[in-house]
C-alpha cells in the first residue's frame, strides 16, 4: 500500500465517536470501494462517499476524504496494473481465521447503488458465478446462509469462498471492461 493511504487512522477515525454515526467501518469500506471500482457504470464520489461514511462530502474530514480517495485509487491501479492485483481488507479473527463478511456487505452496497445495471451479470448464464464467493457471505440476522449453506459446513464454505474472492473481483472488473 502506498504511504499515503494511513488505513491505520482511518480505522481509528470510523472506530471513534468522531465518525458519522451510520458509517461503515474499514473492511465494509473497503468492499464498498472495490464494488464501486467494478460496477458497470460509474458512481461519484458524493455518491459512494455518502453510501459508506453515512455524510455528506463536505461534513468529512478533509484527511479521511483524502484517505478513501488515495485507497480508491490504489484499488483502481491494482485491478489496472498487469497482473491485477487485488488485496481486500479482511479482518482477521482471534483464532487465525480470515472474517471476510464485512467486506462483502460492503461490496454489496455497492452493488445496490446500481441494481439494475448488476443484474446484466448475475443473470448472464455463464459469468453469474462470479458473483458467487461474495454472495456466500450473506447471512442473516439467525447467522444462517442466505445462500442455503448448513451450519455444519458454514465454516468451512465461507473460508473456501474468502480465498478466491480476489480473482472473483479481477474477473468481475474486467467482465465490464
Amino acid at each position: 500500500m502506498t504511504k499515503s493511504v494511513n488505513l491505520d487512522e482511518l480505522d481509528q477515525f470510523l472506530s471513534s465517536d468522531e465518525s458519522p454515526e451510520n458509517c461503515m467501518m474499514l473492511s465494509d469500506l473497503d468492499g464498498l470501494l472495490h464494488g464501486v471500482i467494478c460496477s458497470p457504470s460509474p458512481v461519484s464520489s458524493d455518491v459512494w462517499m455518502a453510501a459508506g461514511l453515512g455524510a455528506e462530502l463536505k461534513e468529512l474530514p478533509e484527511w479521511v476524504v483524502n484517505t478513501l480517495t488515495d485507497r480508491y485509487m490504489e484499488i483502481a491501479q491494482g485491478l489496472a496494473h498487469d497482473p491485477m492485483v487485488v488485496e481486500p481488507i479482511f479482518w482477521q479473527a482471534k483464532e487465525g481465521h480470515v472474517i471476510a463478511m464485512d467486506w462483502c456487505e460492503g461490496f454489496m452496497k455497492a452493488v445496490s447503488l446500481n441494481p439494475k445495471e448488476w443484474l446484466r451479470l448475475s443473470e448472464s448464464g455463464k459469468d453469474g458465478h462470479l458473483m458467487t464467493p461474495i454472495l456466500l457471505h450473506m447471512i442473516d440476522e439467525q447467522g444462517n446462509s442466505m445462500m442455503g449453506i448448513t451450519q455444519d459446513q458454514l465454516d468451512k464454505a465461507l473460508f473456501q469462498a474468502s480465498e478466491v474472492i480476489p480473482d472473483s473481483v479481477a474477473r468481475i472488473y474486467l467482465y465490464w471492461q
